[in-house]
Formats: C-alpha cells, structure tokens, sequence
C-alpha cells in the first residue's frame, strides 16, 4: 500500500550540478515552487532551515532544528551522520542514492585489481626507471575465489564483473535476503573467518557503522591468502588500516587496492603510502564527476520528485535506524 505523503512544497533546495535540461524538468515536475540551486561547499544555514525539500548532500549539523524539512535526498548511499537521533526534523524522509554508484566504483575496482595481479603497478615503476625486468605474475581472475563484503549495488555490480570474467564469487551481507545471480552462495557477517582463507580477492564496499568497524584486522588478515589481494572502497574505517600496513610489509598478503582509508585524508607519513604493491586513491571512485554517474542521480531524483509529487512512496527511504534503506 502506498503512503500518502503530504504535497506541500514552498522551496526546493539543489545541492548538486545540474545540467539546463535536468533543471527544467525539476521545475517542471515542482509546479511553481521555489527552487534554489546552490553548490553544496555554498550551502548557508539560513538556506537550509527555509527549504522544505532539499536535493543534494549538505553538512548535518545545519540541519538539526530546521523548521520546514520534510524531505533530504542524499546523492550519496552512505548516510552516517544524517540519521542520528535529533539531526532530521521529526516526520522528516531521508532516502539516498543507492543504485547509482555501481557502475563507475565496480569499474575502479577492476582497474586496481589488474593493476596489482597483472604486476603494472612494479612495471610502471621500472619504465620511469627504463628498466626491461620481468615479473613473476599472480593468479588470473578465470578460476579464482572473490569474497565480496558488502552486497549492496556496489559490491553486486563487482560480483556480476567478476562472475562474468570466470570468478567464483561469495557474498556476505548483513542479513540475509535474495541472492544476486552473479553470486554462488551468500552468508553473513558470522561466516567471514571461515570463507576468507578461500578467497583471492576479498572486496569490501561498507558503510560507516559501529558494526563495520575494522571487520578486516589483524586476525583477519593474518587468514587470507599471502598471494590475495584486498580491495576497500565503501568507508575506510571497515579495514584496520596499520594491521593491513603490516600485513603487506610482511608478505601476509600480495596487495592492496584503497580508494578509502581510515583516517582520511591518509596523512602523509603513514607507512602504508610506501607498502608494498599497494595502490592508494583519495576517495574518487563514487565521486559523480563522472558524467554517467551524475546522470543516474539526477534520473532517480526526478523519479522521487514525481513521487513526491503525487504522494507515492519514494525510492530509497532510509530505516533511521539501521541506517540502511527500507526493505519493502
């Protein structure tokens, strides 16, 4: 059953870029109301406490005592810090962008993982150095073993990359719910000591939560195959960033592909910048600079406003909670 939700708009505010077409169809579908498009590093209080409706990531501690929000659409699927107690207006609709991200992140994974296990990371080193070395290659993606944390869209579009490249590729998510084609068989956080001695590549994509908190640590670590490579681009804070430093300086493990860290920004003299085959990103897999991903945030926003419109229940509402979007 759909639930009504009460259509009373008096202004729009628009965190994110928008192209003149996407603009014109948010009004389109706004009928008349006030729309405001200012990037979000522009964002003002006051701006935030006169919108109803606000379309885009701004900081949560303008939120907290708004008077008019009803509804923050996040373009982002992580959602820690929006959803502690106090922050949204009471009655307040928080949804993100879960569905949009995987593309692009999925793809960035793919490239950290053939840079490692294909050696490009030492070959690229030796061209600067204009040396002709061969290296010993790691195992293929055809016949290995990916253990994929984290079943959300981003960890399902890896697993259906993976699976289609010859992986045998297991999940484990937080609760148990429809398994994605792409993965043979999926288990919960409960399981893990038992599966990560199995996998070649163990790739998280996690939130932010108290439960996720450096799921991956020395123990874990000290499990994994010494020629299995890691891959972490959910939140930093799902790995224990020195027990991996580590575990790559002493050959625990092959390598390491980070696009997150824990802390982040990494600072400048953590040893881990210099482990060995490590490849380190400053968090700009998701980023929707890319026009694709941008594109999909905006496709979901316009199908949530004419929900929001018509008063039927939007995509993405997030369980305050759990932190984690409704399961219907």
């Amino acid at each position: 059953m759909e639930q009504k939700i009460e259509n009373r708009r008096e202004c729009i505010l628009v965190a994110l870029p928008a192209r003149e077409d996407q603009r014109t169809r948010l009004e389109e579908i706004a009928h008349g109301a006030e729309v405001i498009y200012c990037p979000a590093a522009e964002v003002t209080k006051e701006l935030v406490w006169k919108a109803d409706v606000i379309l885009g990531n701004v900081p949560a501690d303008m939120i907290k005592n708004s008077p008019n929000l009803r509804w923050l659409q996040l373009n982002n699927a992580g959602t820690e810090g929006y959803c502690t107690p106090g922050v949204l207006p009471e009655g307040a609709i928080l949804t993100n962008a879960t569905g949009t991200y995987g593309m692009a992140i999925s793809e960035h994974m793919i490239a950290m993982l053939f840079m490692l296990q294909k050696r490009l990371d030492t070959y690229y080193q030796q061209q600067k150095n204009h040396s002709w070395e061969k290296q010993e290659h790691m195992i293929v993606v055809q016949g290995s073993t990916t253990l994929v944390i984290g079943l959300g869209d981003i960890g399902t579009a890896f697993a259906e990359k993976m699976h289609a490249m010859g992986s045998r590729v297991f999940g484990i998510r937080r609760t148990m719910q429809p398994k994605p084609d792409a993965v043979e068989s999926q288990y919960t956080m409960e399981d893990l000591h038992e599966l990560l001695p199995q996998a070649d590549v163990v790739a998280l994509s996690l939130p932010a939560w108290k439960e996720t908190r450096e799921v991956i640590g020395k123990e874990e670590l000290k499990l994994m195959k010494k020629t299995a490579v890691i891959l972490n681009v959910g939140r930093g804070s799902a790995i224990d960033t020195d027990a991996l430093s580590n575990a790559l300086y002493a050959g625990e493990i092959f390598g390491a592909g980070l696009d997150v860290t824990d802390p982040e920004p990494l600072p400048s003299d953590h040893p881990i910048w210099d482990a060995p085959h490590t490849i380190i990103t400053p968090h700009v897999s998701g980023r929707y600079d890319l026009p694709a991903t941008l594109e999909k945030i905006w496709d979901l926003i316009l199908d949530n406003m004419e929900r929001w419109e018509k008063g039927r229940d939007l995509k993405n509402v997030i369980n305050l909670s759990t932190g984690y979007v409704k399961r219907i």
